[in-house]
């Protein structure tokens, strides 16, 4: 299909420089957090296949490690809203977590980095460990990459709000964490997803979802200027734009720009990041900012 094409193009396009550091980063962190079984979610265009080798690496460094790369929403599927594959990945992980009594593993990629932290925030009882997340839009996206290219011809980053904030938009899931800098107020009232899940607008679950999230014990955000479509790239370690489209670090965010003391980033920050073991890891083509308990 047109999906599965362009993502295999834009696999020989960027090879190395755009994939393969985050990967060898995971099977870094991979090789570190041990024998728990290993859960890996895939991210926007891509399937279970393509995830074979870091699947086979981590069997090759821990011979019996239960490594199992869910197979939803490959491809175009990848383009359901973001609620849908939460449920449904959460649907199939969730028994893999039953059965291991001392915990998993996350590892999740690109837009698998946002399922990911869906089910971690709804899932009360969940016994994830570590959390890895690879090159993923923790913060959103706003950038004029291949993709966006590909899904939206007519459009450019700076229209793009036109249709991702209606229902229409929604429906489709880079519109469910696409985060306007310029039209943040649009982004906050709309977003279905992303918004909610960092606690930018009032939700009725925000208590709940941030102390489901904050059970993780390790926490691995790998992201880096090499990475070519994640923009800006200090997303994947929830850094991202002001109005003038400077990118202003989790460390630097302050409560106006987060809307509330109690935001997701905010939390993160202040119970994750400041005040436990965290440092950067110098990787390939980026980095890895670490916290664990």
């Amino acid at each position: 299909m047109a999906g599965s094409s362009f993502a295999r193009t834009r696999r020989r396009v960027s090879g190395v420089a755009g994939l393969m550091w985050p990967l060898l980063g995971a099977c870094l962190w991979a090789a570190v957090v041990g024998y728990k079984p290993v859960i890996i979610v895939h991210g926007l265009f891509d399937s279970s296949d393509d995830f074979k080798n870091l699947q086979g690496f981590i069997n090759e460094s821990h011979p019996g490690t239960n490594v199992t790369v869910i197979d939803l929403f490959d491809r175009g599927a990848s383009l359901e809203p973001m609620w849908k594959q939460v449920e449904g990945f959460k649907a199939a992980i969730y028994p893999i977590m039953q059965n291991a009594a001392d915990g998993v593993h996350f590892i999740c990629y690109s837009q698998g980095g946002l399922v990911c932290r869906g089910i971690l925030s709804i899932l009360p009882d969940h016994n994830v460990h570590s959390f890895i997340s690879l090159s993923a839009p923790q913060a959103g996206q706003y950038g004029d990459t291949d993709y966006l290219k590909y899904l939206f011809p007519q459009f450019v980053k700076s229209n793009l709000y036109h249709l991702c904030y209606t229902a229409i938009g929604q429906r489709v899931s880079i519109c469910n964490y696409w985060n306007d800098p310029h039209h943040r107020d649009l982004y906050v009232n709309t977003s279905d997803y992303l918004a909610l899940i960092n606690s930018e607008r009032p939700n009725p679950n925000s208590t709940e979802w941030k102390e489901n999230f904050l059970k993780i014990r390790k926490l691995v955000l790998i992201g880096g200027p090499d990475d070519g479509v994640i923009t800006p790239w200090q997303s994947s370690q929830f850094g991202f734009y002001d109005d003038n489209e400077t990118v202003i670090e989790i460390q630097h965010q302050d409560v106006s720009r987060n809307q509330t003391q109690n935001s997701f980033v905010c939390i993160v920050y202040q119970n994750k990041v400041q005040k436990k073991n965290s440092n950067y890891v110098e990787l390939p083509g980026g980095t890895a900012l670490v916290w664990e308990e």
